[in-house]
This record gives structure tokens, sequence and C-alpha cells, in this order.
């Protein structure tokens, strides 16, 4: 079979933009073949676009396949594990149609969720972060930096689930802030253009943080260090702040020396998705969902393969809320 697929057309070195990506057709045959319907979209996918790659996964090649997990339908298949019209996932990446061996694909179930995308959300990141890395529960005091987007949206709300007193949020605009307390229930939330992130904590948690959960970093993780209690902990999941550039600070060491003056706890972490890390969020995941107690916030982009770079680019600007994917036509 003839399919479509987008490839990487060179490293990025600065800024990312549609001429690092490229269209291309490759053919496909194996065990099973399956239509791609829910391509998944991660921020972490810039860091894999370049050479000096800083997280522990081998960097994307240009003439590759970029991209992850993707929901797909099984449209043929020659294996007695997977039948025609099957829901699987996989990490096949941006393609229409991608094929191997069964074992490759995740059989789904179709009734689980209210969408198939459901199953590309960004919580096996966030409840690792929460439950095992900053251990939050009952009388905790949270603040998430990045809070409308994929991971952040999801931790918020893990922290309420596991008992948490009061959570924070910090977004990118006002109007995100809002999102965050009308309908994803923090307690409170700010755009952190709006004057010193510091400042903004002591006025809506005077008491100060015992967790926080970080994928921003810069000034909002030197912020919940001067608002932190002793002995708060840190679950440190990214530096979007620095990480859109191109230097090589894009990943900077924490000021460890004024946390450790605080008492503070530093746990930076990075998540493999095994499966005991994926069944626990799964566990929890859909728990909290038929007890009404958790939404999944998401934005849906509707196209073609051609449209899944654009729609990456769109995600990394702040354009959208919650987690992201494209429902390919």
């Amino acid at each position: 079979m003839i399919t479509r697929e987008i490839r990487l057309a060179a490293h990025v070195t600065d800024e990312p933009g549609l001429d690092h990506f490229a269209l291309a057709e490759t053919e496909v045959d194996g065990e099973v073949i399956v239509r791609t319907d829910y391509v998944g979209l991660a921020a972490a996918y810039l860091e894999l676009m370049r050479a000096d790659c800083r997280i522990p996964v081998p960097a994307w090649q240009p003439g590759d396949r970029v991209g992850a997990a993707v929901v797909g339908t099984v449209v043929r298949s020659d294996s007695p594990d997977l039948a025609v019209g099957d829901l699987v996932q996989s990490m096949t990446g941006w393609s229409e149609h991608s094929a191997g061996p069964a074992a490759q694909y995740v059989k789904l179930d179709r009734d689980l969720f209210p969408e198939p995308s459901y199953h590309l959300g960004q919580g096996v990141t966030a409840y690792y972060g929460m439950a095992d890395v900053a251990a939050v529960g009952e009388g905790d005091v949270v603040f998430v930096s990045g809070a409308a987007g994929g991971v952040g949206s999801l931790a918020g709300q893990i922290a309420r689930c596991r008992g948490a007193a009061r959570v924070i949020g910090s977004a990118g605009s006002r109007a995100k802030a809002a999102y965050l307390v009308d309908e994803l229930g923090y307690d409170a939330a700010f755009d952190y253009h709006d004057g010193p992130v510091a400042d903004r904590l002591r006025e809506l948690v005077p008491e100060g943080i015992t967790v926080f959960f970080d994928v921003v970093g810069g000034e909002q993780y030197q912020a919940a260090v001067q608002t932190a209690r002793p002995g708060a902990r840190f679950a440190l999941c990214g530096s979007l702040s620095h990480q859109l550039g191109g230097g090589a600070d894009r990943f900077p060491e924490p000021d460890r020396a004024a946390a450790q003056a605080r008492g503070i706890e530093l746990s930076p972490f990075s998540c493999h998705h095994t499966p005991e890390q994926v069944a626990a969020w799964r566990e929890h995941f859909t728990r909290w969902l038929g007890e009404g107690r958790f939404v999944f916030p998401q934005t849906i982009v509707e196209g073609g393969i051609k449209e899944v770079p654009g729609a990456f680019l769109s995600m990394l600007k702040g354009s959208y809320r919650g987690n992201v994917a494209v429902r390919l036509a």
C-alpha cells in the first residue's frame, strides 16, 4: 500500500518552521496495516528534532518519519490477535497508514472513553509526576506552571483528586487562566504576563506552596522557590520558557542553592511510559472520569496529514488548550 507520511527535512537549530518537515510517499506492508485516525502532539517532539537532543530518547534524523503516539483502525490483518475494524494505539508517528507486526499495536476498548483521542493524552506523565515524584496528598498547596497545556491541565486535576487543599495554576493569557478555574476546577489561576510571578503567588497563597509541578522553568521556578514552605516538593517536568530557543541552555540547571536554603526537595524527572506507569494512570483516569471528578481538556484539530506540522507549530506557540490531537480526514 502507498501512503503519505511526514519526515524530518532538517534538524532544528533555532526556531522550528514548516521547512523542517517534508511530505513524502512511502510503501507500507506487514502483518497488520492500520489507518491512522488521530495523531497526538507533544511539546517534547521539538527536542527530538534537534541534533543535540537533551532528553533520554534518540533524536530523529533527517529523512526519518516524525511523531510518536497515534490511534487508528486496523484495515488489514494476518494476525489472530487483531481483526479488521479493531481500534489500536501505536508509536508509529505521523503517517496516513502504518504497518508492522501485531505486537507493535495495542488493542483499545472503543467504549472506554468518549473519544479515541482520550488515549493520546499526556496523563501518564502528569500522573507519574504528581503521584510518584511529588507524592501530592491531603492538605497540599500546589502550584502548576503552564497549567493550560497538555500535562499541566491534567496535573492540577490529579492533585485535587488526591486530596490537595488548594491548587493554583499559571497560564499564558487571562482567557486560559479563567478556563483553569471555570472548567478544570483550579482554585485560582493567573496570566504570568501580569506582573512578577512571585507577587501573584504571595497574593494567592500567602501561606506558601508545598508542591510545585513545573513545565516552564525560568521566572516561574524562581518564584516558586521564593514562595515555598520549608520541605516543599518540586517535580520538575520541563523548561518551556527556554526550550523554544536554540541555545545550549534549553534545559538550564535549576538554582539548587536557593532551593536547598529553603529546605526544598528538587526532583527533575522523565516519564518513560512503562507498563506500570500507563496502568496506574489509566486506572485512576477511568475511575475519576466515571465519578465525574475529572475533565479531559483537549483540542481536536481537523485536517489531513499535510496539516499536522502546522498544528504542531501552533501548539508550541500556545494556540491551543489542553491535550492536542489532529483528527485525520
